[in-house]
């Protein structure tokens, strides 16, 4: 059956029960599952009332910039995911009673149509939100990705002034680029290069433009290489 309507007290205590023993909604890593009822939630689960569902939902928003890369069928929906049987409907006001279920088959629900057509507003509020919500999420502003460089930048010989080519390096500047510590080192015959950290965003610095420049103070730079780079 899986997750029903994720929006009531009732859905969130099916969510809650169904992380009671699990980190995450299907195997053992973070994957399309969690994603795709992560967007059907409203806002973070009441940590008093759903303690498990609030600590899913605060691990997985950590993954909330890699959803559209994590593991598995994002088009599925919500729905699929969960107890293969739950007693919670998407208008649990309009639940039947248990004896009303085992009335006998000859019995007549007058008011079965009215029920039908509740249960279908409901279910259009409940699109209606969560549309509004998604159109929140897109909104907020996406962490940037940075990545820190190590490079190797090689004087022409000893001769060469050091602290006029580091000066040079530094003075390149970039939206997206801040320059770190730096330090010389030998590397024989009485030469040293200079080797200098830095941070870049991504999508704002290229490090092939950044080397071309680099390469331009051609009085100082023999040539440059990166020689480390990790993402932050």
């Amino acid at each position: 059956m899986g997750f029903t309507d994720l929006l009531t007290d009732a859905g969130l205590a099916v969510l809650n029960n169904w992380l009671l023993t699990r980190s995450y909604v299907t195997g053992y890593s973070a994957s399309q599952a969690d994603a795709v009822v992560f967007k059907a939630l409203s806002a973070s689960p009441d940590a008093a009332k759903y303690p498990n569902a609030a600590r899913w939902y605060k691990h997985i928003a950590s993954y909330e910039p890699e959803f559209a890369t994590l593991p598995g069928d994002a088009s599925k929906p919500y729905t699929v995911y969960g107890p293969e049987v739950a007693e919670v409907t998407i208008n649990p006001a309009k639940a039947p009673e248990k004896a009303e279920e085992e009335e006998d088959d000859d019995d007549v629900d007058l008011f079965g149509s009215d029920d039908e057509e509740e249960d279908a507003e409901a279910a259009r509020i409940r699109e209606e939100r969560l549309a509004e919500y998604r159109k929140k999420k897109e909104a907020k502003p996406k962490l940037a990705a940075k990545s820190i460089v190590t490079l190797d930048v090689k004087p022409w010989d000893d001769e060469t002034d050091l602290v006029a080519l580091e000066a040079s390096v530094r003075g390149i500047e970039k939206d997206g680029l801040v320059w770190g510590a730096s330090q010389l080192i030998p590397v024989g015959f009485g030469i040293k290069k200079l080797q200098i950290n830095l941070v870049v965003e991504d999508e704002k610095v290229s490090l092939d433009e950044l080397q071309d420049q680099i390469a331009e103070f051609e009085d100082y730079v023999q040539s440059s290489d990166i020689v480390a780079m990790q993402k932050l």
